[in-house]
């Protein structure tokens, strides 16, 4: 489960990542909280949840061809720095009583732009790290990593909110960047390939990108269907304070459980996926996962119980980060190195760039007919768009058994088929 750390830069890596990331959760929550103390409204959560994605849909194409003409390890030491900056700035202005929601719409929208470039880079940085075959188990560990940080960065926000308020939160996380700054800065790296490829022009790169995704049935259908998820059933992230609030009776410490009890899910779903040892058989897991995802939400919108709700979150979050990662497994497995920052840029932006919508359609939808409805109408339209794709498995294995015979990872099973054969064939006089 855990052979990728047995590299010491992805060591180094996990282990900055990780209180990176606890701080990035604790803002997360605590920015919602924000939100929705000073303004009481869902709409405006859905519009803050926009701002902070929408430019991922704008510009991760672009950036996932400067990923791949870059030097990715720079471009992480750029992006976390900016990143801190902008905790701070949040952190200042919320201990000063002078942050307004234009301020905070504004640097969410500051860190959506750094995202575009992160996280292609980061998926992008991996290979750099780990041996080809430990590539799959460390995707795993970083989706593990991930969780982990979001089952303990909302629950200690939770506390913190109630006990000394949101800026405190901001400023623990600009401090947090360091742990990951440190990390890359005392990496040994060998020469990466990255900024080797063709430079041809970058919109032509785009383009190129953009054909080898379509023209992949495999990339464009496992794309489609985290797309699909993203608009219709990841923004239930966004009305999570309503339902603390209102549904629940709860408060801050009431928010932190709920996004604590998703991250709990999603952290066993990650360390499942760890544990496998092959990337075979996970495309019909895909569906599987996005249905029981869909699933869950629908539960949930219908639960009046604390207990109950945080149950049911538990299978939310363990269906949904099942079906990401497993979707990132098969793609990194698949994708040529030479087009992989592309290929991930898109990737990011079929699980951010159409999560933007998702929260704008969410808020507005939760202010028209109410947050349990609109949970209701997502989960629905997640479980069919899983039967969407589960019907369309046995041609994607069509196409994708070829990719895995070359790469070795069905070595044993055509060796096993010439075999017999070979048996079957009569002997020579």
């Amino acid at each position: 489960m855990l052979r990728a750390l047995n590299s010491r830069n992805y060591r180094l890596f996990f282990c900055g990542q990780i209180v990176s990331l606890v701080g990035t959760w604790m803002t997360t929550t605590a920015t919602s909280w924000l939100v929705y103390r000073l303004t009481g409204s869902s709409m405006m959560l859905g519009l803050v949840g926009f701002a902070g994605q929408f430019p991922a849909f704008l510009v991760s194409p672009l950036a996932g061809t400067l990923v791949d003409r870059w030097d990715r390890h720079r471009l992480l030491i750029a992006t976390q720095t900016i990143s801190m900056a902008q905790s701070f700035a949040l952190a200042a202005l919320t201990l000063s009583g002078r942050i307004t929601i234009p301020m905070v719409v504004g640097l969410s929208a500051l860190q959506g732009l750094v995202n575009a470039f992160d996280m292609p880079c980061r998926q992008a940085f991996l290979v750099q790290l780990v041996r080809k075959d430990e590539l799959p188990n460390a995707i795993a560990l970083n989706s593990s990593m991930f969780n982990a940080a979001r089952l303990v960065g909302p629950s200690i926000a939770g506390g913190l909110i109630a006990a000394a308020g949101e800026g405190w939160i901001f400023l623990i996380d600009g401090f947090s960047y360091f742990a990951v700054m440190v990390a890359l800065m005392v990496m040994r790296l060998p020469k990466s390939d990255a900024g080797m490829v063709n430079r041809s022009g970058v919109w032509s790169q785009v383009s190129e990108g953009w054909r080898y995704i379509t023209g992949s049935r495999p990339l464009r259908s496992i794309m489609t269907l985290l797309a699909l998820v993203s608009l219709v059933g990841f923004p239930y992230t966004v009305l999570m304070p309503v339902f603390a609030s209102e549904l629940l009776g709860g408060g801050p410490n009431t928010l932190g459980l709920l996004m604590a009890a998703t991250g709990c899910g999603a952290l066993v779903g990650a360390l499942w996926l760890a544990a496998r040892r092959s990337v075979l058989g996970l495309g019909r897991v895909i569906p599987l996962a996005a249905g029981l995802f869909g699933s869950a939400l629908i539960a949930f919108s219908l639960s009046r119980v604390l207990w109950l709700s945080l149950a049911i979150l538990v299978v939310s979050g363990f269906g949904f980060m099942v079906q990401m990662a497993s979707s990132n497994t098969i793609i990194q497995t698949i994708v040529e190195d030479a087009k992989r920052g592309r290929v991930m840029s898109f990737y990011v932006m079929a699980f951010l760039g159409t999560a933007p919508f998702g929260s704008l359609l969410a808020g507005t939808l939760s202010a028209r007919i109410g947050a349990p409805h609109t949970l209701l109408i997502g989960g629905t339209c997640c479980i069919a768009a899983a039967l969407w794709f589960a019907n369309g498995l046995p041609e994607l294995r069509a196409a994708v058994r070829p990719i895995y015979v070359r790469l070795g990872i069905v070595r044993e099973m055509t060796a096993g088929i010439q075999t017999a054969s070979d048996l079957m064939t009569p002997p020579e006089d």
